[in-house]
This record gives structure tokens, sequence and C-alpha cells, in this order.
């Protein structure tokens, strides 16, 4: 039996579905086993490895909406936790983020290096920055790019997200080269979350309102959107396979 799914068909116009989308399992087996590496870095070598050798498909994520709160503040950096007109460092658990983008073609997925990897998040308490609304107009914590390199990898240094009103925990994302642009979300596995909910500064608000099940946006792809994370350090660690369909 096919793996396959038909394409998710979203709503919202911002974003449109790009392609396919493989299962869990298929695309851990296309990609390697997060399992047996702790490192964010050591996993994203090995998948950047396993990608350059001609794989048989490509992993092609469902779009989703970019939401209210991007600015493209154009800050190129890989550590994003800070804001840099105050240098003040947003508290919260340590997640390293890696991005491995690869290109979708007949033959194949190859790395896919150039791409501009956007990513912008909520911080421990809810709140983004430099959002008028949110009082943090100006602020520039949590918001960044990177750009991929010839393995198709780029790494984020970050906190996990704290949970908002109206959404359950899930971190933007966004792919450009040349005219080619894919938005999306991540989302985490919710035992995970109640963990991490536990510690300081999370632990200084009350249970959040949405979780994956009941959050609108998730049940549109969401669960080929989990990120699978992994403790590392004092934190956590992740890496994302995304293919690009240009």
């Amino acid at each position: 039996m096919s793996n396959r799914q038909p394409p998710i068909q979203l709503e919202d116009n911002d974003d449109e579905q790009v392609g396919t989308v493989l299962s869990r399992r298929r695309a851990l087996t296309l990609l390697g086993s997060a399992g047996t590496v702790l490192g964010a870095g050591s996993l994203l070598a090995s998948r950047a490895q396993a990608a350059s050798t001609a794989l048989p498909s490509c992993v092609v994520r469902p779009a989703q909406t970019q939401g209210p709160y991007f600015v493209d503040e154009q800050l190129n950096r890989r550590d994003i936790r800070s804001d840099p007109s105050s240098g003040k460092v947003e508290a919260g658990m340590p997640l390293t983020l890696g991005f491995l983008v690869t290109q979708v073609g007949a033959g194949g997925c190859k790395p896919l290096s150039g791409v501009q990897v956007d990513v912008w998040q909520a911080n421990a308490l809810g709140h983004y920055s430099d959002i008028s609304g949110e009082h943090t107009k100006g602020q520039q914590f949590l918001r960044g790019y990177q750009t991929t390199n010839a393995q198709g990898v780029a790494t984020f240094q970050t906190v996990y997200p704290g949970w908002y009103n109206g959404r359950t925990v899930h971190i933007h994302f966004k792919l450009r080269r040349g005219n080619a642009t894919f938005t999306s979300q991540l989302f985490f596995e919710e035992a995970l979350t109640d963990k991490v909910y536990q510690t300081a500064p999370y632990n200084t608000r009350g249970p959040r309102t949405i979780r994956n099940a009941q959050d609108n946006i998730f049940s549109n792809g969401g669960h080929q959107l989990m990120l699978n994370a992994r403790p590392s350090g004092q934190g956590y660690a992740a890496v994302f396979d995304v293919g690009m369909n240009l």
C-alpha cells in the first residue's frame, strides 16, 4: 500500500500546497533514523550525506499560513534569542533547530544550497517581537534567517516556544530561493511540551488553552510538521527535513 497522501488544500491564499506529503515513517526511512543520533550537528551531517546519494524521493511538506506576526527583518544570524538593540537574551529551554532542505527531482532529491530560511516564534511567555499589539514594537528577539550551505543545512539556536491564546505551540518558518517561496509551521509532541512547561519561566503561566488536536491550523497537515526533538546538552535539538519543488 502506498504511503502517499493526497495534497492538502488550504483555505488561506497566502500559501499553497507544493506537493504530496510523505508519512512520518517514510520520511525517516528516506532520510535516516534520528533515534541513533543525539547531537543536532551529527544528525544534520548524517541526513545531508543521505540526501546527496540520489534518494528516490524528497520529503515535501504541507504549506501553512504565515500568520499575522511575520516581519521581514532580514536579520542574518544563527542565534536568534537576543534583541539586537538591547542585547537582552530571551529566557527559556535551549533548542537547537536545524533544517535540511532538498530539491525535489525525478531522479531523487539533492541538497539545496542558497535557500534563505526565516524563523520567527513566540517567546516563553507567548509574545512575538516587533508587533504593536504585543507592545514589542522595535524589538527583534526570536527572529532571524540563515542561508543553507552546500549540504542544504541551516541551523538556529533558539528557545522552546511559549503558548498564547488560540494556538497550539509552534514555530513559523519560510524558505526563499529566487522567486520560489514556501511557508509553514513546526509543531511539538504534547508530552515534551508538558515536560518543558514545568520549568521556569514557562511555569509562571497557567495551563495552555489549546493543544494540537484542538488547533485548526495543526489539523491541516500538522502531523507531517512535527519536530522530533531529542535531549541535547541543557536543552533539546531537532532537525526538520523539507523538500522544495522548484
